[in-house]
C-alpha cells in the first residue's frame, strides 16, 4: 500500500517485497488467473476476481499484467487445478502465523512449509491453532493529500459501510468487514477517492515483542523462504517487528 501503511508489517517485509517486485506480480497473476477460471472475467459479479484485482492494484501492478492474467484465465492456457490453502503455525518465541497458499500440489506445498517452520525453530500446526488470534478484515489506504478533507473522508467510508477510520503517519486507513471489502472500495470510489486501494487480511488481535537475537534472525529468514516460494500468496504474523526492519 502506499504511505506507511501501519498493517504493512504483517504482510512480511515490506522492504523485501519491494526487492522481489516480479515475484509478486507472478504471485498477483496465478491469483487473478484462477478467479476468472473459477468464476468468470466480470469482476461485478465475481467478488474472489475484484478482490484480486484490488490487490494487484495495491501492489501497483500494471494493467496490463492484469488484463494478461484476466486473458489467461479466459483461455485455460494451462489445466492446472489450484486450490487455496491457509497453514497455521508457531513461529520462533511462540509468534503465530498464517501462511495463504495458492497450489496445484499440495503434498509439495505442505512440505515446503512443514521444512520452513522446522528449519527456522517454529512448528507447523493443525487448522485452527492460531487462527482464533486473527480477525479476517478489509484493510483500504488512502494517501494524504491537500485535496482531501479528513472528516468528509470519515463520513464518506462510514456512510459507505466502513467499520472503522484511522489516521496513520501519511495515509488513511479504513477497516471493513472482508464481505464488505469491495462494495466500500465501490462507494468510495464513486464519492470521488479514486485513489483507494486495499487488501483482505489476516489482523492480529495482539502483538509479539521477541527480544532475543537468535530468534529475530530465525523470523526473518522464515519469512524470506516463505515469501519466496511461488505457492505461497501471503505471510501473516503477529510478531511486533522493529520500525527500521519495516522500513529497510
Amino acid at each position: 500500500m502506499s504511505g506507511h501503511s501501519k498493517w504493512s508489517n504483517i504482510k512480511g517485509r515490506k522492504g523485501k517485497q519491494d526487492a522481489k517486485r516480479g515475484k509478486i506480480f507472478t504471485k498477483l497473476a496465478r491469483s487473478i488467473t484462477v478467479a476468472v477460471r473459477e468464476g468468470g472475467s466480470d469482476a461485478d459479479y465475481n467478488s474472489s476476481l475484484a478482490t484480486a484485482i484490488e490487490k494487484a492494484k495495491a501492489e501497483n501492478m500494471p494493467n496490463d499484467n492484469i488484463d494478461r492474467a484476466i486473458k489467461a484465465g479466459l483461455g485455460a492456457l494451462t489445466g492446472n487445478n489450484f486450490e487455496t490453502i491457509t497453514y497455521e503455525g508457531y513461529g520462533p518465541s511462540g509468534t503465530a502465523f498464517m501462511v495463504q497458499c495458492l497450489t496445484d500440489n499440495k503434498n509439495r506445498t505442505a512440505a515446503d512449509v512443514r521444512h520452513y517452520f522446522s528449519k527456522y525453530n517454529g512448528n507447523l500446526g493443525t487448522t485452527g491453532c492460531v487462527g482464533y488470534m486473527f480477525d479476517r478484515k478489509g484493510i483500504l489506504s488512502i494517501e494524504m493529500k491537500d485535496s482531501i478533507d479528513e472528516e468528509s473522508l470519515m463520513m464518506a467510508a462510514l456512510d459507505a459501510g466502513a467499520q472503522d477510520f484511522e489516521v496513520e503517519e501519511d495515509t488513511y486507513e479504513i477497516v471493513t468487514a472482508p464481505e464488505d471489502f469491495i462494495q466500500v472500495i465501490k462507494n468510495l470510489k464513486a464519492a470521488g477517492y479514486t485513489d483507494v486501494k486495499g487488501d483482505i487480511m489476516y489482523i492480529p488481535q495482539t502483538t509479539v515483542k521477541v527480544e532475543d537475537e537468535d530468534a529475530i534472525k530465525n523470523l526473518e529468514k522464515m519469512i524470506d523462504a516463505m515469501e519466496d516460494n511461488d505457492d505461497i500468496q501471503e505471510v501473516y504474523h503477529n510478531w511486533d517487528m522493529p520500525e527500521e526492519e519495516d522500513e529497510e
